[in-house]
């Protein structure tokens, strides 16, 4: 990447960032009300050069029933050609997601997961372990990072389009929660993206139908037991 391109992007960024500190700025004013917001977003922005695509900063609001963090996921999975790469720390699915996931890599995507090797906590750890086998058999390649625990939240899609941002791939995320996100379409940095998936895929261990099968006791009953309770992880 040259100067010119580090530059450009250092501009597009300040650009973006007024559009979360709105978004922020929105959420906070449920709760908090103030009676000058235009402090925090003065600060002048001049016009960015092209970044060749397209960057989209969107949130999501558990207080209507556009649920526009899930719909996005499901949107690029949906429209999938070649493969489609996701990072995220926490895997517990509704029904319309899994089968998203599985319909997508029935059709010849390389549909690949890279989740936590070792987790931040036990309970949705084991409750996405729950998943594995039904994914797996659909074709849907699944990877622990060994080094550690992965809260990256990243889709890339056919080397095409993007998603970074804070929503996981959980019901919290998806239906509770404030969350925002930026979509990139066309832009030079998705094969930054991409080439950062790449580096952390070769720190993991490909989960297999016999590591499925030896999975610990515990870890397999505290996942079946805490199903019922999955809406609430």
């Amino acid at each position: 990447m040259t100067k010119r391109d580090i530059d450009r992007w250092k501009l597009i960024i300040k650009i973006k960032v007024r559009s979360f500190t709105l978004m922020f700025l929105q959420m906070w004013g449920i709760d908090e009300k103030e009676s000058d917001y235009g402090q925090y977003l003065s600060l002048p922005v001049q016009p960015a050069e092209s970044a060749g695509g397209y960057v989209i900063p969107y949130g999501d609001c558990p207080l209507d029933d556009d649920r526009v963090g899930e719909r996005v996921y499901m949107d690029m999975l949906n429209r999938s050609v070649k493969c489609v790469h996701i990072m995220t720390p926490y895997l517990i699915l509704d029904g319309e997601m899994e089968t998203a996931l599985k319909f997508a890599a029935e059709r010849g995507v390389e549909v690949v997961l890279v989740l936590p090797g070792i987790p931040d906590k036990w309970i949705p750890y084991a409750l996405a372990k729950t998943h594995y086998a039904s994914l797996m058999e659909s074709g849907v390649k699944i990877y622990e990072y060994t080094p550690g625990f992965v809260h990256a939240k990243v889709f890339v899609s056919d080397a095409r389009e993007a998603v970074v941002g804070t929503i996981n791939l959980d019901y919290r995320s998806l239906y509770h929660h404030f969350e925002c996100a930026a979509y990139f379409y066309g832009t030079d940095c998705i094969d930054l993206i991409e080439a950062d998936f790449g580096t952390v895929l070769e720190k993991c261990r490909q989960v297999t139908v016999e590591t499925v099968r030896n999975e610990k006791r515990l870890v397999r009953l505290a996942g079946c037991l805490m199903k019922a309770a999955a809406p609430l992880m």
